[in-house]
Parts: C-alpha cells; sequence; structure tokens
C-alpha cells in the first residue's frame, strides 16, 4: 500500500484550518495541524512531512520566524507561506527566510491545491536527483569530497574548505542546470548567516582559478546575473 503524503498544516484561523484539513484529506493527503509557531516547530521536531503550509501571522511564533527555524535544520522540505498581507515586501522577506512559494489570503482552493502538488512533485524530482560519489572527475579536475582535496588544472593536489566542498557539490549534483542564490545560502551557508553576493562569487572565482584552462573564458563554472551559478559538464 502505497503510503499517504503527509502535510503540516499551520493556520490558527480555526475555520479555515478545519475546512483546508477536510479538502486536503479529500485530495489523499494525511494532515497534522498546529494553530501557533511553538506546536509547528514541535511538530516539524517530531515527524517527517512532505510539506508544510504556514500562515505568518501565528500565535506565539510568527510564521516568518517559523519558516527561519525551520530552514536552520532542513533545506529541502517544502513550505508554502499563507498571508493576509499582500506587500511585496512581506512576500520578498517570507521568499527569502525560505519559503519556497506565497499565497495571499483570501485565495483561491483550486489554486491552492495545484500549488501544493507542484511543489510535492517538484521536490521529489530534486530528492530523486543522483547524489555525487565521493569523487567526481571533469577535464584534467578531480575532487574528492571525504578528503576535501581538489586535484587541479595543473595536476597539484590542493585542499579544499568544508564550504568550497559543499558548493562545488551543490553545483556538480545540479549539472547543466542553473542552481538559484536562495538555494546555495540555503544549502551552504545557512539562514542564520548572511553572505554578500560578493562573496559567493568569489568562490566561483577561486574554482575557476583552480579549474578552468581560462579563467576568462570558462568552461564549468558560470554565473547566471541576476539568478545563480551553473556547473557546465556533458
Amino acid at each position: 500500500m502505497t503510503k499517504k503524503l503527509s502535510i503540516l498544516l499551520v493556520e490558527d484561523e480555526e475555520n479555515l484550518r478545519s475546512t483546508l484539513k477536510l479538502n486536503f484529506e479529500l485530495e489523499g493527503f494525511d494532515v497534522t495541524t498546529a494553530n501557533d509557531g511553538v506546536a509547528a516547530l514541535k511538530a516539524v521536531q517530531q515527524e517527517y512531512f512532505d510539506l508544510v503550509i504556514l500562515d505568518v501571522m501565528l500565535p506565539e511564533i510568527d510564521g516568518i520566524t517559523v519558516c527561519e527555524n525551520i530552514r536552520l535544520t532542513n533545506t529541502e522540505m517544502p513550505i508554502l507561506m499563507l498571508s493576509a498581507k499582500n506587500q511585496s515586501a512581506d512576500r520578498i522577506l517570507g521568499l527569502k527566510k525560505g519559503a519556497d512559494d506565497y499565497l495571499t489570503k483570501p485565495f483561491n482552493l483550486e489554486e491552492l491545491l495545484i500549488r501544493v502538488h507542484l511543489l510535492i512533485n517538484k521536490s521529489k524530482l530534486i530528492s530523486s536527483k543522483t547524489p555525487v560519489v565521493e569523487e567526481f572527475s571533469f577535464g584534467k579536475n578531480g575532487v574528492n569530497f571525504k578528503s576535501l582535496e581538489c586535484t587541479n588544472k595543473n595536476g597539484e593536489l590542493m585542499p579544499l574548505t568544508k564550504k568550497e566542498a559543499m558548493l562545488l557539490k551543490l553545483l556538480i549534483e545540479n549539472k547543466n542546470e542553473v542552481v538559484p542564490r536562495e538555494k546555495i545560502l540555503q544549502s551552504v551557508w545557512g539562514y542564520n548567516v548572511y553572505p554578500t553576493t560578493r562573496t559567493v562569487d568569489n568562490f566561483i572565482l577561486n574554482f575557476r582559478k583552480y579549474f578552468e584552462e581560462d579563467s576568462r573564458n570558462p568552461k564549468y563554472f558560470h554565473s547566471v546575473r541576476g539568478v545563480g551559478y551553473k556547473f557546465t559538464y556533458a
């Protein structure tokens, strides 16, 4: 028997919480509810969820802070935020703190269901990517993620910092795809530390020095202005 997909629904408005719970259960989801931020964080610590639906305005701890706390330990679980606020600044803050999507109240129930299915499917696709083995080679270069070492374009063995290894691994696992800057911040730095765009750029520049025959015309490591970074390898 196929296990039901699970949702944590965090909403303090009782009528809306009951309505959404019923509709998600009719869609075949297993639904756990919480009516404040403290209960939400406790639920996430105790149980795995395929998706979290999180209201911004919550008692005890607000939804933005809950989202930020979840992202300190879990970077992959999809989070959809609900808010009665329609200001773009609130939407941007929610997304900055780790939300994957943001829906303003009042919303169309069908749209919410579509967004939920899209987020879960996207999450499954990402998690099904083949993880990089301990060692990876490209061109004349090699990386050993276990020993935190690399062989550069000149055949020299060099140490890697943990952050360098984490960023390399993320880019290589998503080869030929642009990795958004937000995902890099989430996965490599975590949301308790916020490097500037320049910091990430400097890491990419270092990779070009290590691995590219011509660092001004990179073959492997590319910056996509305003979006993120990409490792290109056939």
